[in-house]
Parts: C-alpha cells; structure tokens; sequence
C-alpha cells in the first residue's frame, strides 16, 4: 500500500507476511485488512506493484492472478518489479552489477544490472549454473556482486568472489521501486502481465522430455 510523499509520490504505509502453504487464501483478505487499518477503500488504490519473479512457480501465479483480477476490475496500472532488480537496487556502488539469488540444484537466477543512484536497468536475466555465475563475476567489469543468500555468499566467497549480503527483498522494497515506476509510466497492461520464472516448470521439463 502507498501514500503521497515529497520525494516519489508514495510512501509505503503497511505490509504484511504471508505464510507460502496458505498464500492463495491469505492474499485478498489481507489486502482487504491493510486498506482497512489504513482507512482507505479499494476505489483509492491508484496502481498495483507486484514482483513477477523469479521464483516460486505456485507464488507467482497465485500473487500475479490476484493482481490481474483487481487490475481488470478497477483499471488501474501495474508495474511489475523483477526480486534481482531489488537486490540490485540495494547496491552502493553505481556500475555494472550482478545480483544473484539460490534457485537450488546447483544453480543460480542470475541478473546483471546498470545501477546509477540506486536506480537499476537490467541489462540481462538468465538461470546459471554456480560454475558460470563465478566466471561472469570476475569480469573486468563488473563493480560488484550483491545477493540476500547467506549460503550462496559463502559459496562464491570459497570461490574468491566478492559478495556483499544484502537484506532479502520485502513487499516495501517492492512498493518503492513499483511507485517510482509507475510515476514515470513504466506499466504494462493486465494482459501483458506474466511471470519472470527463468526456470521452466518441472511439469514442462517432464512434458517435452518425454516428446
């Protein structure tokens, strides 16, 4: 949720966790209960900021439908936020930089970025292997590797990459890049929104595996 401020326009005034196993039946009421304690309607919602990705597959598409559905419903714009773009936007440095994520067996949801005031433009999005990621971190231009996994940071640190651990991207962290997006018109429509998985679903793998 988000109010008028000096600087973007918003402000983020609330958020709340959801647990993953009850999201799909969490999301709406809690919606409905943080507007509540704001003291707003859903007619005063003026756009929606959702994080496409990547990551859960169930998540993604549970969080995007519901977004979808309020979108259409109340013709309002969506600015859709990438999880790396947020680990990117945590950086202290301006340049090319990488921002890297666990996405298990052995491989990594890889994003590099050009960040100039904490403000990050990607640059390229793609899933990797731990090997690969080490070798596009120690290139000659790359600033600096960011990621919110501990245990990823300690596998490139063994490596002799240089990492620095960033806090984990929240929902706030998303409203602030999402409110700055949509201010400067960078939406996309209900029917273009879809999910940044970088991964193909297991069902998939199994599916044109057995073609």
């Amino acid at each position: 949720m988000a109010e008028a401020s000096e600087t973007t326009g918003f402000g983020v005034l609330a958020s709340a966790p959801i647990a993953g196993g009850t999201f799909s039946a969490q999301l709406v009421p809690t919606v409905a209960a943080l507007l509540e304690k704001s003291r707003l309607g859903i007619r005063d919602i003026d756009g929606f900021a959702a994080a496409s990705g990547p990551g859960s597959f169930t998540g993604l598409r549970v969080g995007l439908s519901a977004i979808k559905g309020l979108a259409e419903v109340l013709h309002k714009p969506i600015a859709t936020v990438s999880l790396l773009e947020a680990v990117a936007a945590s950086s202290p440095q301006n340049g090319k930089i990488i921002a890297a994520l666990d996405a298990g067996r052995s491989e990594v949801f890889y994003g590099l970025y050009q960040v100039e005031n904490g403000k990050p433009t990607c640059l390229n999005e793609q899933l990797l292997s731990s090997t690969e990621l080490i070798e596009y971190a120690n290139k000659p231009d790359v600033v600096l590797t960011l990621t919110s996994d501990s245990l990823l940071k300690e596998k490139l640190s063994e490596a002799g990459v240089e990492v620095h651990l960033t806090e984990r991207p929240d929902s706030s962290m998303i409203a602030r890049i999402g409110a700055r997006k949509l201010i400067a018109g960078q939406t996309i429509s209900v029917e273009a929104l879809d999910a940044n998985y970088l991964r193909r679903s297991d069902a998939e793998i199994f599916f044109k595996g057995s073609r």
